[in-house]
């Protein structure tokens, strides 16, 4: 492999990483203050909670705090970046894989990103 298609591997795989992390869930969003509201009153409670109901508190703030680090490191993701580097290399990408349109726009690709990264409705790309 050589190192252009390391880099469009990477390019790919970091933009299609950071769309899932970023992608809206179902449901009532959570912030990170409510995240961390939750917390403090699991921390309240679990004291005087039943061993078996302490060890569902703890495994949950610990749910939690890894929700609210996801959180804050989609923060800090340069998401015009990464996909400035995704339109780059995504044409080549698909082609060596013959990923068509339609399997780029499921996983959650734009038609935008892909138009600008030139891949087409009608070619396998």
């Amino acid at each position: 492999m050589t190192a252009q298609e390391k880099a469009d591997n990477r390019a790919v795989r970091d933009y299609l990483d950071a769309l899932s992390t970023n992608t809206r869930k179902r449901g009532r969003k959570r912030t990170a203050d409510s995240i961390k509201a939750r917390i403090s009153a699991i921390g309240d409670t679990v004291g005087d909670a039943s061993s078996t109901r302490r060890l569902d508190l703890v495994q949950e703030r610990l749910d939690l705090e890894a929700e609210l680090d996801v959180m804050n490191r989609a923060k800090n993701v340069d998401m015009g970046g990464l996909e400035a580097r995704f339109i780059k290399a995504a044409a080549s990408y698909g082609t060596q894989r013959g990923i068509s349109y339609t399997a780029w726009r499921e996983i959650g690709i734009s038609a935008a990103t892909l138009k600008s990264a030139g891949i087409g409705r009608t070619r396998r790309s």
